[in-house]
């Protein structure tokens, strides 16, 4: 594990994380195409480099707990007050509860798929199609949301529709978050909203992971082998330039349109087929 490959790794996964282009995707393509530049067997796949991928993440996670930091707040205060005198009319409280249910929704998906998407890091050629797959949705949620009227608030039908689109993004290849800001679209969400609670649905799943793995199968005696100037620095890079990423990114949704996304993921999932398909 080299110092640039981590600061590469943290770039990518802090711009696509927030950003509807795949996140595992990008980083699935930043990591073959090093080996194959390097000359390293793409199905060769160290321990570090998966505990890197959940860092990366970590890193993401703590940007949004920041960016959203006022939003998680009234949720959870919410949630209390509201279990708390059984009134449950505030819609911060709902969408406590609507974030709690897509929580579970998105488990009960995303697990059965976790050993597909293991494999699939060695497949660069198949999550390629898959981004593309992303880009399609994208486009087509784009033109559905130009001829209807948009609704502001999150209900229950398009919590549990995105809880489904982001369980599906368990693939890499799937971005998690142009999945479900797509379904929201798709379900009359209008983009801003859509784009804020898919961020805010994202927290409980990527805090799961970043604390399961670790858990379950990390070898302490390994662990402390590993470059972790390397780890902590890619880290740090993918927490700031996610938290740059989630403001800039809410400014362009609420006066752009996707389909810029929708068409990088047809072009770069087209490219990344091709260039691995066979390999």
């Amino acid at each position: 594990m080299h110092l640039i490959q981590a600061i590469l790794m943290g770039i990518v996964q802090g711009l696509s994380e927030f950003l509807p282009i795949s996140s595992s995707a990008h980083l699935v393509f930043t990591s073959n195409f090093y080996k194959v530049f390097k000359g390293i067997e793409i199905s060769v796949e160290s321990n570090q480099e998966i505990f890197l991928d959940i860092m990366l993440h970590l890193g993401t996670l703590i940007a949004v707990l920041i960016f959203f930091r006022k939003d998680i707040y009234q949720i959870i205060k919410a949630l209390y007050e509201g279990f708390k005198t059984k009134n449950f009319s505030n819609p911060d409280f709902k969408v406590g509860m609507y974030i709690i249910l897509g929580t579970i929704i998105t488990v009960v998906i995303a697990y059965p798929l976790n050993e597909v998407a293991g494999g699939l890091v060695f497949k660069p050629a198949i999550v390629g199609l898959l981004l593309v797959l992303t880009g399609g949705l994208l486009l087509v949620s784009e033109n559905f949301a130009k001829k209807c009227v948009e609704k502001k608030s999150v209900g229950l039908k398009n919590s549990v529709l995105m809880a489904i689109a982001q369980g599906l993004a368990a693939l890499p290849g799937f971005s998690r978050s142009g999945l479900t800001i797509a379904t929201g679209l798709l379900s009359g969400m209008d983009r801003t909203t859509a784009a804020r609670y898919s961020f805010l649905l994202s927290i409980p799943i990527i805090l799961g992971a970043s604390m399961l793995y670790p858990l379950v199968k990390l070898d302490i005696t390994e662990v402390l082998t590993y470059n972790w100037t390397a780890i902590v620095v890619g880290t740090i890079v993918s927490g700031i330039v996610g938290y740059v990423c989630i403001k800039y990114f809410l400014k362009f949704v609420a006066k752009f349109s996707l389909a810029i996304f929708g068409y990088y993921c047809l072009i770069v999932g087209l490219f990344t087929f091709i260039f691995f398909m066979g390999r």
